[in-house]
């Protein structure tokens, strides 16, 4: 089932959102500091292409200085930008019965976008 459910996504906005991940690390990857934050986001990409099977959970390293002032930084140049995305887009499959799965994945993402650093992503089986 989540692997239909992954695939319903990919066909209906996963992709999008996973290009603008995409590109987003390509940007990072300009400078030497941003160079953290693309190895991030091509992470969140390949969560944002099948979210149904993940788990996110928050790591030891995740209430340290350097988290915290990662995702600060994350938070001004793309973070919000790509939680707005997955607002948007969750809100569009909220208004279906059958969307609801979609939404739900959409707001997981939003908030792993919103704070990357300090997370772990693991399989959920």
């Amino acid at each position: 089932m989540k692997l239909l459910g992954n695939i319903i996504w990919f066909l209906l906005g996963g992709i999008l959102v996973a290009i603008e991940y995409f590109v987003a690390s390509l940007i990072m990857f300009i400078t030497i500091i941003g160079i953290p934050f693309g190895f991030q986001t091509m992470k969140l990409a390949g969560v944002a292409l099948w979210p149904f099977n993940k788990k996110v959970i928050m790591t030891e390293k995740a209430t340290g200085c350097l988290a915290i002032i990662m995702n600060i930084i994350w938070l001004v140049v793309g973070g919000v930008w790509i939680a707005l995305t997955h607002l948007i887009f969750a809100l569009i499959f909220y208004i279906t019965i059958i969307g609801i799965p979609f939404g739900n994945q959409h707001m997981k993402l939003a908030g792993l976008a919103l704070t990357p650093f300090g997370r772990k992503i693991i399989n959920d089986n």
